[in-house]
């Protein structure tokens, strides 16, 4: 062949390389490419598995100290209160405590800590020698249901609520007691005037009786202790008959215990006196309640 001839075709067969598609280019044989795969993977390095996300169990949506509660807490709303199973909650605010049921009274103790008693149908709980104020304690299906706040008070807990998620921090497992927190001359003299004004009243009557004696103490208008505001001069008469020097009868005593944790029957009053008595509280100050035979006044 010549040379010019030879040029021809070379560059013929370039022109074909160039305009022939890529599908007309023979794929290479089975075994081969399948040797080029493996060849490849075995060049890859395979990506570590991602580690599963640890899954926290929160079936109450209630934590104590951070961690998510294992029993159940029963929380219900009654009358708008949220109330929550005694011993579920004290088990795990009170860790030890025993939570025991006899003659129709709840029980919860440990040693040193707390000592706490609940009557289904009170509106009271005793907690380490202290009366607390509660709507009432409830019975419902084997279970002592009490106020959220009232359990949370009586184990020096505290509470919060985020996004309806209740978070409790414990605290020492149990209230200060009554004899560290009740200041012994107030309580002295506050249970003597409501036994002297109210020893046969009703636990209501005694309460409102101390709430005058608490809302004075409170008010400019008055003396700021408790003797003060009783020995005030021509306001209770038996500071000046000397009848409150008598011994109160327990409910007097229990009343006063239940005005110095908060206890309130009646709001604002100041003033009382008997039933259809014409005085210048009568005349002058607005009526609020009548309870058995006091009328009281704001």
């Amino acid at each position: 062949m010549n040379l010019k001839r030879r040029s021809a075709w070379l560059a013929l067969g370039l022109m074909l390389a160039l305009v022939l598609p890529l599908s007309a280019i023979s794929p290479l044989p089975a075994q081969e490419a399948a040797a080029v795969e493996v060849t490849l993977a075995e060049t890859q390095t395979p990506l570590a598995a991602a580690p599963a996300a640890a899954v926290v169990e929160d079936p109450y949506h209630v934590t104590v100290d951070g961690k998510p509660m294992t029993t159940d807490p029963m929380l219900t709303a009654i009358d708008g209160v949220t109330y929550a199973s005694l011993r579920s909650l004290c088990q795990v605010l009170t860790p030890g405590a025993q939570v025991t049921w006899s003659n129709g009274t709840a029980t919860v103790y440990k040693e040193g800590v707390l000592s706490l008693t609940a009557v289904p149908g009170q509106d009271y709980v005793v907690a380490n020698g202290r009366y607390l104020p509660t709507d009432d304690i409830v019975a419902r299906n084997g279970t002592i249901l009490m106020p959220l706040s009232t359990i949370v008070k009586a184990t020096d807990a505290t509470s919060s609520w985020n996004n309806g998620h209740l978070i409790l921090t414990t605290g020492s497992g149990g209230i200060l007691s009554g004899d560290a927190y009740y200041n012994a001359d107030d309580l002295y003299w506050l249970s003597r005037i409501i036994y002297a004004e109210s020893g046969n009243q009703p636990l209501s009557g005694k309460i409102a009786v101390g709430n005058v004696v608490l809302n004075r103490v409170k008010s400019p208008r008055f003396p700021n202790s408790v003797y003060s505001v009783i020995f005030q001069r021509n306001q209770f008469s038996p500071a000046k008959s000397g009848t409150i020097k008598r011994t109160p009868n327990a409910e007097s005593v229990m009343a006063a215990k239940l005005c110095l944790d908060g206890a309130v029957e009646l709001d604002n009053v100041l003033w009382f006196n008997r039933v259809g008595l014409k005085s210048w509280a009568s005349r002058n100050c607005t009526f609020v309640a009548t309870i058995a035979q006091h009328s009281f006044y704001a």
